[in-house]
């Protein structure tokens, strides 16, 4: 059955009041998965290559599965650690999707189906769509039509690779194969008394059922469901968490351990010079939309600079600044800072000129100095021009570029700034997207500049472009793309 969870879950769920269980340590590292087959109708696309350079090992996704009876509130847990983990990429994948398409004969006895037994679902499909986004590879989720009991065959859900995958559903636990796959194993224990409560209100209210069949079913095949499957697979749980979505104690600590494991492979942790802004939902919708390849040049501009003011404005929060009192209009004295007087702006030609209005709107009569670098593929750098201010070394530099891919020219600029006098502790460089690659190149060279981006994406492929990234962004901005 389908695991949504409505307004009416989560006021049960807060008056059943809080519970932690306990967190077991051992067991959340998984074994290495087993090996499955699966039709090649249910492969997806191939990727372009491998990204990761030789000495960058590629990060390894973290995998949770949260399982639980039937109206336990998985889903609810599942959004709340979503929400927490919000500077992390997370995708969610339901193990509702995977069931299989009733044939004619069980279309008519469909009251008699069983659809809380594991042989409902196409496991061997639920292992493929898995083993490929923990490759790094997007995969095509099918939709289930609860309604017609068939799969969508003209839709399906694109599901691409993310630092945190969460698989939820009843029967999660049940396949040795699937729980090899995972990093952590949360199970959802609520009341089974309280499940059935919203169970009964769930289909009498949202799908119109009357309460004598809500009660057959349940007695017929979900209980039994549960108690020969469902509870036995919570031997397997490292965590377990009574009464669903209100225990916020053993949410806490479960985001916190995953983004402990997360940050071993987090580039901030290993550059501290690195910082991404905290990403909100606000943001994630605005790179959704420069992303999409599909937007219209007005509104791609639109939102590119609606980012671009945000990275600038964090950027000028890592200059330095002197303490300065004022009086306020009521007479009374207030303590604050002074902003840092000795500051320009150079942008990169051509794509870093879309970040100047930005700067200008935050820095009142700035200067901004232009750098010209001729790419040959991506190996030879040539310095084509430079337009810089006399006094630069005196001031505090905000290079601009939005993307910063293989750090080749990035490198070069910064270069140039330093044989202008610019000391390497003074150069903040803004940008959108990074790629890893350009970071490892531009921090392993220079430590002490500052890089302050608003999302670092997976890799470069071999044409040099970041992946997923957003295209040319000079193309695309000052509409010279078609």
């Amino acid at each position: 059955m389908p695991g949504e969870t409505d307004s009416i879950d989560y006021v049960m769920e807060k008056a059943s009041g809080p519970h932690f269980s306990g967190l077991r340590i051992d067991g959340l590292l998984s074994s290495p998965p087993a090996s499955s087959t699966s039709s090649p109708a249910h492969r997806s696309s191939s990727a372009a290559g491998a990204f990761a350079e030789a000495d960058v090992p590629p990060t390894q996704p973290f995998v949770i599965g949260v399982c639980g009876g039937t109206a336990s509130g998985k889903t609810t847990v599942c959004d709340m650690i979503i929400q927490q983990l919000h500077d992390h990429r997370v995708v969610l994948v339901n193990q509702d999707s995977f069931y299989r398409g009733l044939t004619p004969d069980e279309l008519l006895r469909v009251h008699e189906y069983n659809f809380d037994h594991p042989d409902a679902f196409d496991t061997e499909q639920l292992l493929d769509c898995l083993e490929k986004l923990k490759s790094g590879l997007p995969y095509q989720v099918p939709i289930y039509d609860f309604k017609s009991h068939q799969r969508c065959s003209s839709s399906f859900r694109q599901v691409n690779a993310s630092d945190v995958i969460i698989l939820e559903g009843i029967l999660v636990f049940h396949d040795q194969r699937v729980r090899n796959l995972m990093n952590m194993k949360i199970f959802v224990d609520t009341d089974a008394d309280v499940r059935l409560a919203r169970r009964i209100r769930r289909d009498t209210v949202e799908r119109g059922r009357d309460i004598n069949s809500v009660l057959e079913q349940y007695a017929k095949f979900v209980k039994p469901a549960f108690d020969d499957f469902v509870l036995p697979s919570k031997k397997y749980a490292d965590v377990i968490i009574p009464r669903g979505g209100d225990n916020h104690v053993a949410i806490d600590l479960i985001v916190q351990h995953i983004q402990t494991k997360l940050g071993l492979h987090d580039l901030c942790k290993i550059y501290p010079n690195v910082y991404v802004i905290q990403s909100t939902f606000q943001i994630r919708g605005m790179h959704t939309l420069i992303r999409d390849r599909e937007i219209s040049k007005h509104d791609f501009v639109f939102y590119s600079d609606r980012l671009i003011r945000l990275v600038v404005e964090h950027g000028l929060g890592h200059l330095p600044f002197t303490e300065k009192q004022v009086v306020t209009p009521t007479g009374s004295v207030y303590t604050g800072v002074d902003f840092c007087k000795k500051l320009c702006g150079v942008s990169i030609i051509r794509s870093g000129e879309s970040m100047e209005n930005a700067l200008r709107a935050c820095c009142k009569g700035i200067k901004i100095g232009k750098i010209l670098i001729h790419r040959d593929g991506d190996n030879g750098k040539q310095l084509i021009y430079e337009k810089l201010p006399k006094d630069i070394s005196e001031r505090h530099v905000l290079l601009l570029d939005p993307v910063l891919a293989t750090g080749n020219s990035a490198n070069q600029a910064i270069d140039l700034l330093i044989q202008k006098g610019v000391p390497e502790s003074h150069i903040i460089f803004l940008n959108l997207i990074s790629a890893p690659e350009g970071i490892h190149c531009v921090c392993k060279r220079f430590p002490s500049l500052k890089i302050v981006t608003s999302e670092i994406d997976i890799a470069i492929n071999d044409e040099f472009r970041v992946i997923p990234g957003l295209g040319e962004f000079g193309d695309r901005y000052f509409g010279t793309d078609d």
